[in-house]
């Protein structure tokens, strides 16, 4: 992309801190390159006493920026900064996309789409099983458990080792939501068709415990939303056992194409072109 392309058009950001090791410039420097559009999306690290500063110059106009992604430490304050939160925002009490809009910002929260439109993608037809089985209750958990409700899943058992987050989470999401220990794993996987690791176990070569998926449904599909590695050691157990396997990489991609779309103006598509590219970059670190 030439200079004067990302002078001329919309200027996006993603912001966190640390922010350096997010790939959301790549994926979206792609769709820029790819559709030819004008403008530019860059990292942009905020420290946490900076952030509420940050949003002012971003709903006055002096940022510069349209809009942008926002990751952690910052989603909790920029839902709690937006003028117009969505519902989703709302439940979930954080903001990853924000944009501006008839002088006004606005907030949404775009993880929940991201990772049911990777398993819509990966493993058509998820959504047909009454009964899924979250692994962790934190932060990240939050927006997945949102996502499957939302879908029509009655029965969502989120199992965690503080039972108390788990309980936490029931309540804030509604009766289809029940909290467990980790005693009570096998039991509330018996016959359950869909299997979700939301904890960090496993990820960047860690460790993870031995998992037994035989209670699932026979037809039963496990992922992770964790993907580096792309194949986490529970995505790999998964697999040995029999079972159909979601790596987590296209809830980042999917997540992605909303804010895209509010910015610069177009719909982007997620294609093995813009995968490649994203594996490749992870290899290489």
């Amino acid at each position: 992309m030439d200079d004067s392309r990302e002078t001329l058009g919309p200027k996006a950001f993603v912001t966190g801190f640390p922010v350096k090791h997010s790939r959301s410039p790549l994926i979206h420097g792609y769709w820029l390159k790819t559709l030819g559009l004008p403008g530019s999306y860059r990292a942009h690290e905020v420290a946490p006493a900076e952030f509420a500063g940050f949003i002012a110059s971003l709903k006055d106009g002096s940022s510069g920026f349209t809009g942008g992604n926002v990751t952690i430490p910052h989603k909790e304050l920029a839902y709690q900064l937006a003028d117009c939160p969505d519902a989703l925002s709302e439940e979930l009490g954080a903001s990853n996309t924000l944009w501006i809009e008839d002088g006004k910002l606005h907030a949404t929260n775009t993880d929940g789409r991201g990772f049911t439109a990777n398993l819509d993608e990966r493993h058509p037809g998820w959504d047909q099983t009454g009964t899924a089985v979250i692994f962790g209750a934190g932060g990240a958990s939050r927006a997945v458990i949102q996502a499957v409700r939302d879908r029509g899943l009655k029965n969502i058992h989120v199992v965690n080792r503080t039972l108390s987050r788990a309980q936490e989470l029931a309540d804030r999401f509604g009766a289809q939501v029940r909290a467990h220990a980790p005693e009570a794993l096998n039991e509330v996987m018996s016959g359950a068709g869909l299997f979700i690791n939301t904890t960090s176990l496993g990820m960047d070569g860690e460790a993870a415990p031995q998992m037994d998926f035989s209670p699932l449904a026979s037809g039963a599909v496990v992922t992770d939303i964790v993907y580096v590695p792309l194949r986490t050691p529970m995505l790999i157990q998964a697999e040995q056992q029999g079972f159909a396997t979601v790596d987590g990489l296209g809830m980042l991609l999917h997540q992605a194409v909303p804010g895209f779309a509010k910015w610069f103006g177009r719909t982007p598509d997620v294609d093995a072109e813009l995968r490649a590219l994203i594996v490749a970059d992870m290899e290489k670190h």
